[in-house]
This record gives structure tokens, sequence and C-alpha cells, in this order.
């Protein structure tokens, strides 16, 4: 069993710790807010005090945090950054960023590890009751070496897919939030203009979904429409900033544009915490 340090305990983090302890491995958790740790520790996981503590003692070390400006302090912060803790090390560790982040950063952070540690990007697919099943998707870039040393771990939550190079795994994880944000917000729209037509949001689910046009992730998101249901399994606020690092990898994305605005939209209006299907609010 390998030494982990997981690095951010939010919604996903805390659920991909738990299966890897739940799997017998040897947890070193950290967190800004310390209290977000408590249940790991109590399940015999070691609390670090920074990360580069957690840096100093583990063979792998998995970042899951919300953004590129988490990530960066994360990493980078002199004092007590996780590169600050490879200083030294006779053995290079693994170092798996799962985060959703912009393509640019996570290429920088792997030139900033080169020497150091031995870099994947792993992004997942799916939400808060996938990662407490174990039924994430990794989308992974880097060296399939690499990768082979630490399969078993990333497997502990789901599957994994070999995506390519470094850079690549966190392109297609931002093409598939695009995707599924362009199809809720659509469906948004959809079931408004048929509201306006008489026909009210469940009856309207229950004519769409049976037909080919709904992918199974759409009919998903429009039952929750349907029940007025937006607790934050996708908040908005983290679909908007995905769309933005979305845009600056993607070149011409006219579409990718304007429901990002679309967004933007929602979160002017206060529905910025809202799980994603909150944008159907915007159209009564």
């Amino acid at each position: 069993m390998m030494k982990i340090a997981c690095l951010g305990l939010g919604a996903m983090g805390t659920r991909v710790a738990h299966n890897l302890l739940s799997a017998g491995h040897s947890l070193m958790v950290y967190n800004r807010t310390p209290h977000k740790a408590d249940s790991l520790i109590e399940q015999s996981a070691q609390r670090a005090e920074t990360p580069k503590a957690a840096a100093q003692w583990a063979d792998v070390i998995i970042s899951m945090v919300t953004d590129d400006a988490a990530s960066q302090a994360l990493w980078l912060s002199p004092e007590t950054g996780a590169i600050a803790g490879l200083m030294g090390r006779r053995s290079a560790p693994v170092a798996i960023e799962s985060s959703t982040l912009s393509v640019a950063w996570t290429q920088n952070l792997a030139q900033q590890l080169k020497g150091q540690a031995k870099f994947l990007e792993a992004p997942v697919v799916g939400s808060r009751p996938q990662a407490a099943a174990g039924q994430l998707v990794y989308l992974v870039g880097g060296e399939a070496a690499v990768l082979a040393e630490v399969m078993p771990l990333l497997q502990t939550s789901g599957t994994v897919q070999h995506v390519g190079a470094v850079g690549q795994g966190m392109a297609l994880k931002l093409a598939v939030n695009a995707l599924f944000a362009l199809q809720v917000a659509a469906l948004g729209e959809v079931l408004g203009g048929l509201k306006r037509q008489g026909i009210g949001h469940q009856e309207a689910m229950a004519q769409l979904s049976p037909l080919a046009v709904m992918s199974p992730a759409a009919t998903g998101a429009g039952n929750l429409m349907a029940s007025d249901r937006h607790e934050p399994l996708f908040p908005i606020a983290l679909v908007e900033k995905d769309l933005r690092y979305a845009l600056q990898a993607g070149g011409k994305a006219a579409i990718i544009s304007a429901v990002a605005k679309l967004y933007q939209a929602a979160i002017a209006q206060g529905y910025g915490d809202d799980n994603i299907t909150g944008v159907a609010q915007l159209y009564g």
C-alpha cells in the first residue's frame, strides 16, 4: 500500500479520499479549512498542516481544488506549497492534478514539477454520487508508464481513460463540461418555451425523455428541472469557470461563448450556488 496525500477536501476530494482509505491506503490530508478533514481523521487519516508537509511524506500527491488560483497557491506558495516539500527527496513521487483547470496552467504546472515529481493530470467526469459510488471516469494526460504506477489508486474511485499527453486530458474534460453545459442551457430554454405553450415541465419531460434526441445526461438534468431541484451537484459558478477555461483553450467557440453568457447571467441573478440545472430559472 502507498502513502498518499490528498490536497483539497471539497465535495469531490473528500469522497475520493474516503475511497482510498476504504481500500487500505495510508492517507495524509490537507485542506485550507481544517475541520473538513475531521471525518477522515476519525477513519485513521493523518492531518497535514501544510501542502509542503504532505508532499514531504507521500509517495503519491493528489490535488483536487476549485480553480487555477487555488491550484497555484497549493503547489507554489514559497513557504507552504507542495513543491517546496519535494526539495531534496531521494525518489520522485507521483503528482496527480485532479482539479478541473485551464490547459495552460496544467501544462505550466507539469513544467514546474519536472525533475521533482512524475506528473499526471487526471480530471474526473462525474459528480458527488459517482464519487461516493466509485463510478468516476478519470481523463488522464501524461506518460503511460507513470499511469501504470498509480492505476490501482485511481480505480478506487472509478475507471480510467488515458487520453494522451499532458494538457489533452484537461482539454477533453473541459470539452465534456462544455457539452453538458450546452445541453442543460438548451433544455432549460426549450422547457421554458413549452411551458408558455401550456405544457408543464413534468409533462414535457415525460414526452421528451423516450425520444432519441435526449441524451441520458440531458434527461437527468431535465428531471431535476421539472422537480425544481437545484441542490449543487455541479454549481453554476463552477460551470461558468469551466466554460471560461474551455474558451481559453478552444479557439473559435461561438456557441460556447454564447452559452457562457447565460451562466454569467444566472450568476448575476443570484443562482451561482445552484446546480447547473438552475439555469432553467432564467426562462421561468
